[in-house]
């Protein structure tokens, strides 16, 4: 008979927590999740990932609907407003909850909503009651920064959770931050015919990506219509019922009728009473782990948002798998690929890459040649109307083996999962040969990988 009510005892239902939480129940062992807000899935389901990429795609269908040559100019004024395009993530955000929540009732772990408190290193405290656990997994995620200058009480200042509210559609927005959301949101506004000015306190735009990438990011981002504004801090930001105003400290001013503020996240940490068990966040928010996710108390494993980079919901879930593992089989746990996880990023065009990239491969000495094949000669893309775009495959000049994979276009995020196969495989199977040598159906965007390659291969000759 065990000690303690439950073996894991997780906080937050989000992709971390509901990894860690199949991951454990199908080893047997019993697991309570307990998850502060009224419905599971966390900040993915509920203001990030999935109504964001709904929202997306809803602007992208009626934006290519209304292009087309046959509708009359007055067809083409009167596009859906803001909230009516929103209101069709409702749905899927429907669905999501119900599916997920059903994860949970058909393995028989419990739910409790409420907010959950450490009381010590196996004891949390929810709704006044304490529960005690062997293992305790925190996956509470993270929220936009809010920095205490900014009055996000304001009618028309909103960040990336609160925007999804936004009740009318804006003649002109400003987004400060020119990070993953704040490219991603400029992208979605400016196809609905919105002025956006997309302020970047960085010197280029995502400066983790290829450099290629985003070159072609900053091109199409400016081509659409988006001002890009370079090295920007804020020095004031002042609403009123007409619009906010931004002061630069470069001495700028910009007035548009309405600010996203999309500058930074902080982990959901500062009210867990992590002062009773010891641990101490980051200035962030965020806590560290070693490589099976335990915190410095070796009982309390934290995954997701809460830990940082990379932040993706697919990454999370994989950590929350990865942590299930430790708690079941210790150090002897079966590695889980998290080396190779694939970065997506929904903007117009998308963007997805895995491996390193030319800048990294130059920095460590790392000799490489790259194979290319841009969209607009493939035939599926000539046929949808898709031409932007290229995949980039670096491969080992020597061993021809696949260093990294970066693409630039529709589908981005898809395509990429083809290159993060043949990567993941071992000795001669990770190779440029693979793409040479296999037959792709025709006309299809994975052919890309045909043209890539060759293209490489000729390199070497």
């Amino acid at each position: 008979m065990s000690d303690f009510d439950t073996d894991v005892l997780v906080i937050g239902t989000g992709p971390g927590g509901e990894g860690v939480s199949m991951q454990a129940v199908k080893q047997n062992y019993t697991v309570k999740v307990v998850e502060r807000y009224k419905s599971v899935g966390g900040g993915c389901t509920h203001w990030g990932t999935i109504p964001s990429k709904a929202l997306r795609r809803s602007i992208a269908s009626v934006t290519d609907f209304y292009r087309n040559a046959w509708l009359s100019v007055a067809d083409r004024q009167s596009v859906p407003s803001f909230p009516e395009l929103r209101k069709t993530a409702a749905g899927v955000i429907s669905q999501q909850t119900e599916m997920r929540t059903n994860f949970y009732l058909r393995n028989n772990v419990p739910i409790e909503f409420g907010h959950a408190r450490l009381i010590d290193q196996h004891t949390v405290e929810v709704n006044g009651e304490c529960s005690t656990a062997k293992n305790i997994v925190i996956a509470t995620g993270s929220r936009p920064y809010r920095p205490p200058t900014v009055d996000f009480t304001h009618p028309r200042i909103f960040d990336s959770d609160t925007i999804l509210n936004l009740s009318f559609t804006p003649k002109s927005i400003s987004i400060y931050g020119a990070g993953v959301v704040g490219c991603e949101y400029a992208s979605m506004f400016r196809n609905l015919g919105v002025k956006v000015n997309l302020i970047n306190t960085r010197d280029q735009l995502l400066d983790f990506l290829d450099d290629e990438i985003a070159d072609a990011l900053s091109y199409h981002l400016r081509e659409q219509g988006v001002l890009i504004r370079h090295g920007e801090q804020v020095e004031e930001i002042k609403g009123d019922d007409r619009g906010v105003l931004l002061r630069l400290k470069s001495g700028k001013r910009i007035k548009d009728d309405v600010l996203l503020w999309a500058n930074g996240r902080s982990g959901n940490t500062d009210e867990l009473g992590l002062d009773n068990v010891n641990l101490a966040p980051n200035s962030r928010g965020q806590l560290e782990v070693n490589e099976y996710f335990q915190t410095s108390v070796d009982n309390i494993y934290a995954v997701g948002d809460v830990v940082g980079y990379p932040s993706l919901a697919s990454a999370a879930y994989m950590q929350g798998r990865a942590a299930g593992n430790h708690i079941a089989f210790g150090n002897d746990a079966k590695a889980l690929s998290l080396d190779l996880i694939p970065t997506g990023i929904y903007t117009s065009p998308e963007i997805s890459s895995i491996g390193l990239n030319e800048r990294e491969l130059t920095e460590k000495k790392i000799p490489y040649e790259v194979g290319q094949a841009n969209f607009k000669s493939l035939a599926l893309a000539q046929i949808t109307g898709q031409r932007v775009g290229m995949l980039k495959i670096l491969f080992c000049p020597d061993s021809h083996a696949i260093l990294g994979v970066h693409c630039f276009g529709d589908s981005a995020a898809e395509i990429v999962h083809i290159g993060q196969a043949i990567m993941a495989q071992e000795g001669k199977a990770n190779t440029l040969m693979y793409f040479i040598n296999t037959t792709f159906n025709y006309p299809t965007m994975a052919e890309a990988y045909r043209v890539a390659a060759l293209n490489g291969y000729n390199r070497l000759f």
